[in-house]
């Protein structure tokens, strides 16, 4: 919905509001039953870190000998489409959207939606489009107050779309009695966009049950909530499949299981998450509060906990999977600071990729199978945004990342990958 970006937050998949969007776009549409608005933004920004050539999921890592840079974060072009029928209930809509940054063009939303027409309280969509879990992964890049998403959302969901299909169940009249839920179940390859195609025959199931910003009080308090299940995994291509159990001196370490019956099992993926969000209206603006919990189990590498884009190999053939049990949070405080205008922001987060390891537990790599890949990380954001005016904002934010001592070379201690962000955003 095409509202003002310091009031309300959009979402990615969002349907198009006849009633907020007029006069907003730069090319808005408008005929009887048709609908075509063209909206974007851009995000240049500036950034210095606490040391050259950092791992950061501040905006991607930086350069080898580099420790600051100009950037265009994002630069997005949407055009959307909606039909409306003679009750001006929505039948179709169809999006589609690009990113073009000096690192390239790519396509971020191609989707299409179809609406009951009738009682217009249900709708399928199919395409490549927003997976539908938890509150963060939803909430649209060019509205959301920190400059990126945490580190546990940008590794379990990286890019957060994927190819699919979505019934959703939502009611739009305001007099309906179940108008404050919105349900979303759906079917997608899994890999996200981290991949060029679906590379096993499984598919993970996705679904979040949402109650709608609800007012608690005669003060006007909004709260919303939901739960969030991801169901899903990928095929075991290699016999070779390392889980977390105990070493014969009874340290945590994962154990082997080279069966050959292994091939062509599913390796699982299992997410479960809630998410919790309170609106604190005051004279001069709006008090929020947001926190999300998500845990459960990830298959990916030794090297890595990203969901594969490709089937992992190694020199040797298929590279063996390693299956860790996750969790992880946030927790984001939001201020106006005497108007609309100005914003304070407060944000701690964490993901551990392995809970069943912690500190110098895991230990150098010849008398273990754990890695820098089990490392826990926790982040306290924190920063100051001034909204000019609906077009355009200014972020100022810096990120303080701990992440835990081990016996890993390299992180027997806290390194320096610290950042500070510098962002402009202007939008249309």
């Amino acid at each position: 919905m095409f509202s003002s970006f310091a009031s309300r937050a959009q979402f990615l998949m969002d349907m198009i509001d006849t009633t907020t969007s007029l006069g907003k776009g730069m090319i808005s549409m408008y005929m009887r039953y048709d609908h075509l608005r063209i909206s974007g933004y851009m995000q240049p920004q500036f950034q210095y870190a606490s040391d050259k050539g950092i791992k950061s999921f501040a905006g991607g890592n930086f350069a080898g000998r580099s420790d600051n840079r100009f950037m265009l974060r994002r630069g997005r072009v949407r055009f959307d489409y909606a039909h409306y029928n003679k009750r001006n209930l929505p039948t179709v809509q169809f999006v589609f959207q690009f990113d073009g940054t000096e690192r390239g063009v790519n396509i971020r939303d191609f989707w299409g939606r179809v609406f009951d027409g009738r009682w217009d309280v249900a709708a399928l969509t199919m395409g490549m489009f927003a997976r539908p879990f938890g509150y963060e992964v939803n909430l649209s890049s060019g509205d959301r107050e920190a400059p990126e998403r945490g580190r546990m959302s940008q590794i379990l969901m990286k890019s957060e779309r994927d190819m699919g299909g979505m019934l959703t169940f939502e009611p739009r009249d305001k007099t309906h009695p179940l108008h404050s839920l919105k349900i979303d179940v759906g079917l997608f390859n899994g890999q996200g966009l981290s991949g060029p195609a679906d590379f096993d025959s499984h598919k993970d199931l996705i679904a979040r049950v949402a109650m709608k910003p609800t007012r608690v009080n005669r003060q006007g308090w909004l709260l919303s909530a939901g739960a969030s299940v991801l169901y899903g995994g990928m095929e075991q291509f290699t016999k070779v499949i390392y889980d977390m159990g105990a070493a014969s001196n009874g340290r945590p370490d994962f154990k082997v299981d080279s069966a050959v019956t292994n091939i062509g099992k599913i390796a699982p993926r299992h997410y479960f998450g809630g998410d919790a969000q309170l609106v604190i209206p005051n004279q001069q603006g709006t008090t929020q509060l947001r926190a999300e919990y998500i845990r459960g189990v990830q298959t990916a590498t030794f090297g890595d906990s990203e969901t594969p884009g490709v089937i992992p190999v190694n020199t040797a053939g298929y590279a063996p999977l390693y299956i860790r049990n996750f969790d992880g949070a946030y927790f984001t405080f939001l201020q106006h600071l005497g108007s609309k205008k100005h914003q304070l922001v407060l944000k701690y987060d964490w993901y551990d990729p392995n809970t069943d390891v912690k500190g110098r537990q895991i230990a150098e790599t010849l008398t273990t199978h754990l890695s820098a890949t089990d490392i826990r990380y926790d982040t306290f954001g924190f920063g100051y945004v001034y909204y000019l005016n609906e077009n355009m904002k200014a972020t100022f934010w810096f990120d303080r990342v701990w992440n835990e001592s081990t016996g890993i070379e390299g992180f027997e201690d806290d390194i320096a990958d610290n950042v500070f962000t510098a962002r402009l955003q202007y939008r249309f």
